[in-house]
């Protein structure tokens, strides 16, 4: 390794000052000190869980017993096929039984892991129930969620810090159980729980997922320790955190072949027209949650990619600045993640120097700062040739597709109201449409042009 290199360049020097400079050399005064398990973040597993969370009993056995038996009588309201209207009175009775089920209490959750199994159960029975109601009424009409469900995932979605919907963390980090429980998390050892579609294809979504979740993980420990770092100033810091970025363009390297392995485990039909529309939240019909009031100010987009803490923590690492696309969506997914996981994104983007800045100064640590983003940037140019495949071609496939998948339609909401509150502020009326899939591909290129912007010498 060159030692001149990781030394301030005399421009650098020079033009940051002197007494600056000094002052940046002196130790950092005492620093936030949790570890990472107190953000329930695993030392090995990173944001997935050691041990998932175990089914509930008692009186909470009732929403576990729904959920067993909800693929074997509920299917897509929107499904004319004959197995499907076969299901449809058998589906009825299901949610009538919900409707008339007590309002339990969840006072009594007090462990984080009961705490997120309760989501987990809660937010899977909500879009089995909204999904399974037949499309006979008008698309205006509003969705009622039976207090049974809405009451007690709105309360343990404050104990969790979280939005009262179905998850990225409902759907995966928490979606899984152990083959042999006396043994940790590990991709071998896992086993998908929860399936909307029965489909092979959707358990191979889920898994995908979470392989690459577990790839991540090995982010994390170089994440930790350069905020650990006392003094990033000295060369021996600044070796270590080279050695570190070359190991991270490596996991993210990893990780974009994990997300490419996706295009031979899941059928882009099946995913579109089978899985995505579970999913879905109240982007095209409100949704009131009985005994809530003010279900307005809900956040129940659904699911999203965009909701892992993963690639949020990659993000606030590498300064990678995304309100500059001027769309607000990678921080409001962020309300989407479980409170702790938003924590520690706080925690890991408070250091005393960040590594941009970091970068910077030092030409050493400036290379491998931009290949970690060259890296990050390859990155997100594979998850938009996957979502081309998947959402935005399948979308012009039928002319009666919905607008696209839960991300284009949470998008597509969002303009709207923008658009709304514009108007109303220049007096006028009207609403601003989306276009599907075309509304998610720009959003992913917004998020590629964003990592590309964070580069430091020109490529």
């Amino acid at each position: 390794m060159d030692i001149f290199n990781l030394l301030p360049t005399p421009g650098d020097f020079l033009g940051s000052g002197l007494v600056d400079y000094v002052r940046q050399t002196l130790k950092a005064p005492p620093r936030d000190h949790r570890s990472r398990i107190d953000f329930d973040v695993d030392p090995a597993s990173g944001f997935i869980p050691r041990s998932p969370p175990r089914p509930l009993q008692g009186a909470f056995s009732l929403w576990e017993a729904a959920l067993t038996e909800a693929p074997h009588v509920i299917t897509l309201g929107e499904d004319l096929s004959d197995a499907a209207l076969d299901k449809r009175a058998a589906g009825e009775l299901w949610r009538l039984k919900i409707r008339s089920w007590p309002v339990l209490e969840v006072s009594s959750l007090c462990e984080l892991r009961e705490c997120q199994r309760a989501h987990l159960v809660l937010s899977w029975l909500l879009h089995y129930y909204v999904h399974s109601i037949p499309n006979i009424e008008p698309t205006s009409s509003p969705v009622r969620i039976p207090a049974p469900i809405s009451v007690p995932l709105v309360a343990v979605s404050k104990k969790l810090d979280t939005a009262p919907v179905l998850t990225f963390a409902d759907c995966v980090l928490w979606n899984w159980e152990a083959i042999n429980p006396s043994l940790p998390f590990s991709e071998d050892n896992a086993r998908i729980q929860n399936n909307f579609s029965g489909t092979q294809d959707e358990e191979n979504f889920y898994r995908s997922s979470l392989r690459t979740e577990s790839i991540a993980a090995e982010m994390l420990r170089i994440f930790d320790e350069f905020q650990d770092l006392r003094d990033v100033t000295t060369i021996p810091a600044r070796a270590k955190i080279a050695r570190d970025l070359s190991k991270l363009r490596s996991i993210i390297d990893d990780v974009r072949e994990s997300i490419v392995a996706m295009r031979g485990e899941v059928d882009p039909h099946v995913f579109y027209w089978d899985i995505r529309p579970w999913w879905v939240g109240n982007t095209h019909k409100t949704w009131i949650y009985d005994g809530i009031s003010n279900t307005d100010n809900l956040m129940l987009d659904g699911p999203s990619a965009g909701q892992s803490s993963s690639m949020h923590a990659l993000d606030v690492f590498l300064s990678i600045d995304h309100k500059k696309n001027g769309h607000d969506f990678m921080y409001r997914m962020r309300q989407y993640m479980p409170g702790k996981h938003r924590d520690y994104l706080k925690h890991i983007g408070s250091p005393q120097m960040s590594l941009r800045s970091l970068a910077q100064q030092a030409p050493g640590v400036r290379d491998n700062y931009d290949l970690a983003v060259s890296a990050l940037k390859k990155l997100r140019d594979a998850h938009i040739r996957i979502a081309t495949l998947y959402v935005v071609s399948m979308s012009k496939k039928s002319p009666t597709a919905a607008s696209g998948c839960p991300v284009a339609a949470m998008m597509e909401k969002m303009d709207r109201e923008e658009a709304q509150r514009r108007l109303a502020a220049m007096g006028g009326y009207g609403l601003a449409k989306g276009t599907g899939g075309n509304e998610l591909s720009k959003l992913l290129k917004a998020g590629r042009d964003a990592t590309g912007r964070a580069l430091l010498t020109a490529r």
